[in-house]
C-alpha cells in the first residue's frame, strides 16, 4: 500500500481521539477521518506507519444508523462542529468511553460505577462566547473555485486576496479564514451582528487585516452573550450581549463607525469595546481593553445549588466564565454534590478563575479559598463575591506551584475540602503532590480533558480512593468532554 491508494468495503467499528474513527484493514488499524460507527466507506489513504494506517472518507457506500444529516453548510471546511454528523445518543456514549479509557488505560485506575454522561439540554445554539477572524482574502471551497475559473486572478492555496471575510480559521491553518454565512453555536443577535459587521466594512471601505502580509485595519471581532438567566432546556435566547473590536491602530473615525452601527442596530448590546493591537498575534490579555458605550462587562446568571435564588457573576473581556452557560450550572453543581458540604469545611478551589465555583459553594462552607494564576481574574473573583453578599471567600493570584506550598497551608489553615479545575494540560506535578501533602479529607477534580486527568489522579491515587466519576457534556456537536471525579482519602 502506499500514500493515495484508494480503500473499499471498510467497516468503521469505533471511534478513537480527537474524533477520528477506526477501522482495520489487512489487520492494520486504520485511522479515518470523515466516518461514523458503523459505516461502510471507501477511504484514500494520507499516511503509512509500521503499525497503523491513516485516511480520509471519499465516500460512503452503506450508511450508518448512527449518522445524522449536518445542519450546517459550513461542515467539513469548519472545525467547530466535527460531530454533527453522528446523531446524539452516539456522540454521548463514545464522549463517555472516551473518559472510561483515559481513566483507565492512561491512569491505569481503578474506577467505580460510572454514572452515565450529562447530557446537554440545548444541542445547538448553546455557546455564549465566539471570536470572529477579518481576512482580506477569504478562503474558498472547492465549489467556489470551480465556479470562479476564468474569472480574477487566484493565488494557488486558494485565496482570493481580494475578496473579504469575517469568520473562522480552517482548522490547523493561521493565515486562512473561511467567510461564515451561519454559525448554530450562539443564539441570536450574534449572526446578525457579524453579518452587519462585515456589510459596514465593507460598504465603508475599511481595509480588512492580512494575516499573511500582516497589514491592514480589522482583525477581529468577538461577541459574547449572557443567556444564563433561562431556565435549562428553554430556546436559547442572548440577554445582554458584550462586543469586542480589535483593530491594528487607533483609527477613531473607522473605530466609531463599527461600533455605533453596531448599537445603533442592536439594543441588546449594554458593553461596546476596542482594542488596539499592533502584534503579530491576535492575543490581548497584556493590551488595553476601551470600552467605547456601556458597561465594561455583561452579567450571567445562575441558581444557587440549593436552589434559594440566583448568583450573579460580572463578564468582563478577558474573563473566563464556561462557554455554555446553561450547562456551567450542571457542571457545578454535579461539583457540589460529589463535594458533599456540611457547613463547616475549610475549602480551598484551585484555578478559581472569576470564582464561580468558589462562589458558587460558598454558601454551604465555612471558607472558601480561591487561588489562581491571573491577577485580573483574582480581580473579577472578588467582584463577584461583593456584588452576590458573599463574605466568607478570600482570593490569591500567583503561579499555582509556588503559591501553593507549606507556608500558604499553615497561614491560610490546612483545607478539609480541595475543588480543583485546571487548564487542559491539568495540574503541575508539584501541585499534585502539594495536594498530597495538604492532605484534605476529600478532592473534587474537575477536567475538561480526561487525558491529563488521568495523568494527575494516577499520583493522587497514592493516598486517595477514586469514589465517583461524573462527565458531563458541556460541547455537544464536538468531541469534547468534561469529567468530574471525585477522591475520598484511603482509611
Amino acid at each position: 500500500m502506499k500514500k493515495g491508494d484508494r480503500l473499499d468495503n471498510i467497516l468503521i467499528e469505533t471511534m478513537a481521539a480527537e474524533g477520528k474513527c477506526v477501522a482495520k484493514v489487512n489487520g492494520l488499524v486504520i485511522f479515518l477521518q470523515g466516518g461514523a460507527p458503523g459505516d461502510t466507506v471507501e477511504a484514500e489513504l494520507t499516511k503509512i506507519k509500521s503499525n497503523y494506517l491513516e485516511g480520509k472518507v471519499t465516500s460512503i457506500q452503506k450508511v450508518s444508523p448512527h449518522r445524522a444529516t449536518p445542519f450546517c453548510e459550513h461542515f467539513g471546511l469548519c472545525g467547530g462542529c466535527s460531530w454533527q454528523h453522528i446523531n446524539y445518543e452516539t456522540q454521548l456514549k463514545y464522549k463517555q468511553q472516551q473518559v472510561i479509557d483515559n481513566l483507565e488505560r492512561i491512569g491505569g485506575l481503578m474506577l467505580p460505577a460510572i454514572t452515565p454522561i450529562l447530557a446537554s439540554k440545548n444541542t445547538n445554539f448553546y455557546r455564549n462566547k465566539l471570536d470572529y477572524t477579518f481576512t482580506a482574502g477569504r478562503w474558498l471551497t472547492r465549489e467556489e473555485l470551480e465556479a470562479k475559473k476564468g474569472q480574477a486572478a487566484m493565488e494557488e492555496n486558494g485565496r482570493y486576496p481580494d475578496e473579504p471575510g469575517l469568520g473562522y480559521h480552517i482548522p490547523r491553518m493561521y493565515d486562512r479564514v473561511f467567510d461564515v454565512n451561519t454559525c448554530y453555536l450562539q443564539p441570536e443577535p450574534s449572526n446578525s451582528i457579524r453579518l452587519l459587521a462585515r456589510k459596514t466594512a465593507l460598504e465603508n471601505q475599511i481595509p480588512f487585516f492580512d494575516l499573511r502580509r500582516q497589514v491592514g485595519f480589522l482583525r477581529t471581532l468577538t461577541i459574547r452573550t449572557a443567556t444564563s438567566s433561562l431556565p435549562a432546556g428553554a430556546p436559547p435566547k442572548a440577554g445582554e450581549v458584550m462586543i469586542i473590536l480589535q483593530v491594528t491602530y487607533n483609527e477613531m473615525k473607522w473605530i466609531e463607525q463599527m461600533l455605533k452601527t453596531l448599537t445603533d442596530a442592536f439594543p441588546q448590546i449594554t458593553s461596546a469595546n476596542y482594542i488596539i493591537n499592533g502584534k503579530r498575534n491576535d492575543t490581548f490579555a497584556d493590551l488595553e481593553v476601551i470600552c467605547w458605550k456601556g458597561n465594561p462587562y455583561i452579567t450571567e446568571q445562575m441558581p444557587k445549588p440549593d436552589g434559594s435564588g440566583l448568583l450573579q457573576f460580572r463578564v468582563g473581556p478577558k474573563s473566563f466564565y464556561q462557554t455554555n452557560s446553561q450547562q456551567a450550572y450542571q457542571l457545578y453543581k454535579v461539583a457540589w454534590q460529589l463535594a458533599d458540604l456540611k457547613g463547616d469545611e475549610l475549602v480551598y478551589d484551585l484555578y478559581t478563575g472569576t470564582g464561580t465555583i468558589a462562589n458558587f459553594v460558598a454558601g454551604q462552607a465555612k471558607k472558601v479559598i480561591g487561588l489562581e494564576y491571573v491577577a485580573a481574574a483574582i480581580d473579577d473573583a472578588r467582584v463577584n463575591s461583593t456584588i452576590n453578599g458573599i463574605t466568607n471567600t478570600d482570593f490569591y493570584a500567583g503561579d499555582m506551584k509556588d503559591l501553593l506550598n507549606e507556608s500558604f497551608l499553615s497561614h491560610h489553615g490546612r483545607p478539609d475540602l480541595i475543588i480543583t479545575d485546571p487548564p487542559r494540560a491539568g495540574m503541575h506535578e508539584d501541585v499534585t503532590n502539594m495536594l498530597l501533602q495538604a492532605a484534605p479529607k476529600r478532592i473534587v477534580y474537575v477536567s475538561c480533558n480526561a487525558a491529563t486527568q488521568a495523568r494527575d489522579l494516577k499520583i493522587l491515587c497514592e493516598k486517595y480512593d477514586i469514589t465517583a466519576v461524573q462527565p458531563v457534556d458541556m460541547f455537544p456537536q464536538t468531541i469534547h468532554v468534561e469529567n468530574v471525579v471525585r477522591l475520598d482519602v484511603r482509611k
